[in-house]
């Protein structure tokens, strides 16, 4: 009887496929007692995720792509460009189906629902799992809140097949960050007094995580949703509650053999045979840097690549970039074509072919060939720190303290506090000082788009190029015909018309 059950369902499955919820039937175990036993649980555990891994270029087009950062020269065609130039309508539609978030959701919200019922040896990890999957089905709701404003909100898993219970409204934004903010508490509740790190390794979610997310989304709802003071002294205190994280030297930070450092909070789990990310569409191949210099005259055939340059950072982006005293200066190797000393960058030279990301490079692996197999951060410490500076100064306090830790980090030995040192000014110049540094702190991190829609003070239209005050219902996404088309309680986001 439970094996026709499946059956019906799987191929119920096949014609709710493009729901608009996207979501997905619970697996034939899960009709067979599979959650049952605590093995099953973490298994579970495991597999939500392998599935939240999936989203991680998701995450980072939607926090990046639009902003100012990308746009410049590339060495292959580009990706990217509708997004990057904001061409967004109701006809050319980014993310259909909800990105498929709704998936991944079911997952996470079979997991709220059944983990609780199963016998652990230890309450303590099946707490501490629950606080983790809490904390990203939060981190989930808050991106799509972000991204479209009002989206339908889902908190059970799929348990029979009714196609007339996946057709959900658009949930107010008021209503979806009541949810966001829900879990976030649930998450911590959970969490309790336990700081630790599951299994020591920060590519799974921690009490920690929760703690920054909760800065970020406080912020975002004090000052896109109005909830003003109340919710940016919120955001502080959750930030201010971080422990056991700093900042560590620069050159420590990057690299494969660096990423279980103090100052990732939560990243994105990459190895060999399981899974590489996304960052070789940053580098190039070997034959496009065959005859070409790096900015210093080197010749960029030296450095062993193994991908493709569909990115390329902005002049703007460059221009930022151009103090030698910082090390952020070597985010981008620079490429040109006539081997002369090209430090510091000016724009508009013929000579300038493109550039290498150098912050996510991957190692060389013992065939010779480069491999991504880089952890990539989503929260790490310095995000911490100017995030609490932000939070300080929408209170109308001093955020410099903050602000200038991770310039002192980014100077290192050269780092002169009466030369680099930021001294507490306005509001707005401390918004924009704030912006500037998380700009260049944050590049290829997935932050800046957000960073400048959270910011507010029209400043994301100042700063965008391809953005006018006039098109501000672009901030969020258009949802396609086919939604609309498949699910009549749905409506198109404000600004695109039916």
């Amino acid at each position: 009887m439970k094996k026709l059950k499946y059956i019906a369902i799987f191929i119920a499955a096949m014609v709710i496929s493009s729901c608009e919820l996207d979501m997905q039937p619970e697996s034939e175990l899960t009709y067979n007692g599979f959650w049952d036993t605590e093995e099953a649980a973490r298994a579970a555990h495991v597999g939500i995720y392998s599935s939240y891994r999936n989203y991680a270029y998701t995450f980072w087009q939607m926090g990046e792509l639009r902003s100012d950062i990308w746009g410049g020269n590339t060495i292959e065609s580009p990706f990217g460009i509708d997004l990057i130039q904001n061409n967004i309508s109701s006809t050319l539609v980014h993310f259909g189906d909800w990105a498929n978030f709704y998936g991944l959701l079911h997952y996470i919200n079979d997991f709220i629902k059944n983990a609780p019922n199963v016998p652990f040896q230890y309450e303590e990890d099946k707490n501490h799992m629950l606080g983790q999957v809490y904390g990203l089905r939060a981190q989930v709701y808050y991106t799509m809140l972000k991204a479209w404003g009002e989206v339908p909100v889902s908190t059970e898993p799929l348990l029979e097949v009714n196609l007339e219970e996946l057709k959900k409204p658009r949930a107010p934004k008021a209503e979806v960050m009541a949810q966001i903010k829900s879990d976030i508490e649930k998450s911590l509740e959970y969490f309790g007094d336990d700081n630790s790190m599951w299994q020591a390794k920060n590519v799974y979610w921690s009490k920690a995580a929760t703690l920054a997310l909760k800065g970020d989304v406080y912020i975002w709802s004090g000052k896109v949703l109005g909830g003003g003071n109340a919710d940016f002294t919120e955001a502080k205190n959750a930030l201010q509650q971080i422990s056991g994280f700093n900042l560590v030297d620069y050159q420590a930070l990057w690299g494969q053999d660096n990423e279980f450092n103090n100052e990732f909070i939560f990243a994105f789990d990459y190895q060999q045979d399981q899974a590489g990310n996304f960052y070789n569409s940053f580098t190039g191949r070997a034959v496009d840097f065959a005859g070409l210099y790096t900015e210093t005259g080197a010749p960029a055939g030296e450095i062993v690549v193994n991908g493709a340059s569909r990115f390329g950072p902005s002049d703007k982006t460059l221009l930022l970039l151009n103090d030698q005293m910082d090390q952020r200066n070597n985010t981008f190797v620079k490429l040109y074509d006539d081997g002369e000393n090209h430090v510091p960058f000016e724009p508009g030279e013929q000579s300038y072919k493109g550039s290498l990301l150098n912050k996510f490079l991957g190692i060389i692996g013992d065939d010779g060939s480069r491999k991504n197999y880089n952890n990539i951060p989503m929260y790490r410490y310095a995000d911490v720190l100017l995030l609490l500076a932000e939070a300080k100064n929408n209170l109308g306090e001093d955020p410099s303290d903050e602000i200038n830790q991770v310039r002192a980090r980014a100077y290192g030995e050269n780092y002169d506090a009466n030369v680099h040192g930021f001294v507490n000014g306005t509001q707005s110049q401390n918004r924009i000082a704030i912006l500037d540094e998380r700009y260049k702190e944050f590049i290829g991190e997935g932050k800046r788009w957000w960073d400048l829609v959270r910011a507010g003070e029209g400043i994301v239209f100042d700063e965008i190029a391809f953005l006018d005050a006039s098109e501000a219902y672009k901030i969020y996404y258009s949802i396609s015909e086919s939604m609309l088309a498949n699910d009549p309680e749905l409506e198109q986001t404000e600004g695109y018309g039916q």
